[in-house]
């Protein structure tokens, strides 16, 4: 397992509530009446909040754990493994696992506000007008566009700290050795 591949995917999250906050936003003032200096303006004063609020939610104890909208599973890999292992009796190391993952996220997500924010300082008039016109995931992809490369940088330090605290990858190991010793998992 790469440390906080997933919590790589669940920063998704963040853009798409922040896409969202933006949309509530729009539909509520109507985008016809608003200038193109107005629109852009008011697109990235919503994706700052949407991010501001994303963060602060996501950052905090259950931030992850206790939303099921963003709680992070268990690896694809692992997934057959860990049903037949609840079914055997342990679910108590499957859930431990899942914690301790969503517990590594909810350290790491704050580093995420200075990055979103700049984003959207730097978004260009296009960049606002593209995320508009763009459809449903627009937004989330001009931030996997403009943040992935700096998240990754920022995360991973942060990830690996995080997730050494709570000793995350001998759950892991622990995990995927008795799902391999009971043959739900190759080596």
């Amino acid at each position: 397992m790469r440390p906080g591949s997933n919590l790589f995917k669940a920063f998704n999250i963040l853009w798409i509530v922040s896409a969202l906050a933006f949309a509530a936003q729009a539909t509520a003032v109507g985008v016809d009446g608003l200038s193109s200096k107005d629109t852009a303006s008011g697109l990235k004063e919503a994706l700052t909040r949407g991010a501001d609020v994303a963060v602060g939610q996501l950052g905090k104890p259950n931030g992850f754990m206790g939303d099921a909208r963003v709680k992070i599973p268990l690896p694809e890999s692992l997934r057959s493994a860990e049903k037949m292992m609840r079914t055997l009796g342990m679910k108590k190391q499957a859930d431990e696992l899942i914690e301790t993952m969503n517990r590594a996220a909810e350290m790491a997500v704050v580093e995420a506000r200075p990055i979103l924010t700049n984003a959207v300082k730097n978004m260009s008039f296009d960049d606002a007008r593209g995320i508009l016109t763009g459809g449903d995931d627009a937004a989330t992809q001009y931030f996997k566009r403009t943040t992935s490369e700096a998240n990754g940088a920022r995360f991973l330090p942060i990830v690996k700290q995080s997730t050494a605290k709570v000793d995350l990858a001998g759950k892991y190991n622990k995990y995927a050795g008795q799902a391999s010793r009971l043959g739900l998992l190759g080596k």
